[in-house]
């Protein structure tokens, strides 16, 4: 019996120790990302530093509308594109995706670019503009400086439901359009369910590994 309430001691000790561990890691990521700054005086009443791409998403949910004003960050050169979204058909891939891509204009006047589109499929996806299975009540918008990307955008979410299946994704820019992103584990491992009341998400095992590639596709007239 003493042996077995021992193990029992040994057992509630290391779950504590798991939930401290993961508590400081909350309030790390929390405490990183609140620290950013956003232009036209924008703010954010909640924020995290995403697992995978030095991504960070920050966002004000307002329970009235069913709404969240998000900006989403990702580190990328001049010459790349970053992307985020939500996916209202399936956790875990590209495909069924809403999903705000920007990146510089290739047209030479130097421009952030905006594209929201939906992805019907990761096989050649057409990338048509104005095509969200998302309701937006205000255009996106985007900047780049100090080497990352920021999306901002306001999103009604899906079914009025606050846990959403949300993607984000990097890759270059080749002739003028996007090119496929790479399939190195971070890029494969960007997805998560986030919880736009509580902040509380759900990575790795419980959200399925993104298997979407985009393909090639002219930015050429989307404006931010």
């Amino acid at each position: 019996m003493a042996g077995r309430d021992q193990s029992a001691l040994l057992l509630l000790a290391a779950v504590l120790v798991l939930f401290a561990s993961s508590t400081a890691t909350a309030q790390q990521q929390q405490q990183n990302c609140s620290s950013a700054k956003f232009s036209a005086g924008r703010s954010f009443q909640r924020c995290t530093s995403l697992p995978v791409l030095g991504a960070s998403l920050y966002w004000t949910y307002h329970a009235a509308n069913g709404t969240a004003d998000v900006a989403f960050r990702a580190p990328s050169d001049p010459s790349g594109w970053v992307a985020w979204g939500i996916n209202t058909q399936s956790a875990g891939s590209m495909a069924g995706s809403s999903v705000f891509i920007v990146s510089h204009s290739q047209d030479g006047n130097g421009a952030v670019s905006v594209l929201s589109t939906y992805l019907e499929s990761t096989v050649n996806p057409s990338l048509t503009n104005n095509t969200l299975r998302v309701a937006v009540p205000a255009g996106p918008a985007a900047e780049y400086s100090g080497g990352a990307y920021t999306i901002y955008a306001t999103v009604a979410l899906p079914g009025n439901r606050t846990l959403q299946n949300t993607v984000w994704q990097a890759g270059p820019l080749s002739g003028g359009g996007i090119a496929t992103h790479p399939t190195a584990p971070p890029n494969l491992q960007s997805t998560q369910k986030l919880d736009f009341l509580s902040g509380s998400r759900i990575t790795g095992a419980g959200a399925p590994k993104s298997r979407g590639l985009l393909s090639r596709r002219n930015l050429r007239g989307f404006q931010g």
